[in-house]
């Protein structure tokens, strides 16, 4: 049975756009709010909603840059230059950032890997919503995802992790293609009705 072909060309075509890549215009504050609703749309085993997020916009993106590349000089003191002015501009390089928080924990029912696997979706479905109100994505995680000083600067609390950081804004350059892989090696088929057919 054939679907939604506007779906199945977007699907077919969709790319992120690295993050350094984007910039302004970045959605509005409603926008943002409807690409959370639509982003919150997904598979949720037990309805748990396991994941939640936060949202930096504005100065703050500024001021949390100065302070991760404190934590990042301070890790490490010898950063070149470059590195300096990437730490810096960590959650300025996109107009808005969200934050996936995974809330994934032990459950009498539910399995924790399921509750995890759900913050991956809604991940995916936010780059898919930004794309749909006119927006690029870019899903990162990088070392601010993983050192306990950065989350508790970023208001992530101890039980949680993050899934990842989402950056949204306009792409300043066209997308392009990478190389995908190839189904013949990542599909393996079992119990083909086609097989021996003429």
């Amino acid at each position: 049975m054939k679907t939604d072909f506007s779906l199945r060309d977007y699907l077919s075509t969709r790319r992120s756009i690295p993050a350094f890549q984007l910039g302004e215009p970045g959605p509005s504050r409603a926008e943002v709010e409807e690409m959370l609703t639509l982003a919150s749309r997904v598979p949720d085993h037990g309805k748990l909603a396991p994941w939640r997020f936060i949202v930096y916009r504005g100065a703050v993106r500024e001021e949390l840059g100065e302070r991760l590349l404190a934590l990042a000089l301070a890790a490490k003191p010898d950063l070149s230059d470059e590195m300096i002015k990437v730490e810096r501009t960590r959650f300025t390089r996109a107009p808005t950032v969200v934050a996936v928080i995974s809330r994934a924990a032990p459950h009498v029912k539910i399995p924790e890997w399921e509750q995890v696997m759900s913050a991956g979706a809604v991940c995916l479905n936010l780059l898919m919503a930004a794309n749909a109100l006119g927006y690029s994505a870019n899903w990162l995680s990088e070392w601010v995802a993983f050192d306990p000083a950065a989350l508790e600067l970023l208001g992530v609390k101890s039980e949680e992790k993050v899934a990842g950081f989402i950056h949204i804004g306009t792409a300043q350059v066209p997308p392009f293609e990478r190389p995908r892989p190839e189904l013949a090696e990542i599909v393996t088929w079992v119990g083909d009705d086609e097989v021996g057919t003429a």
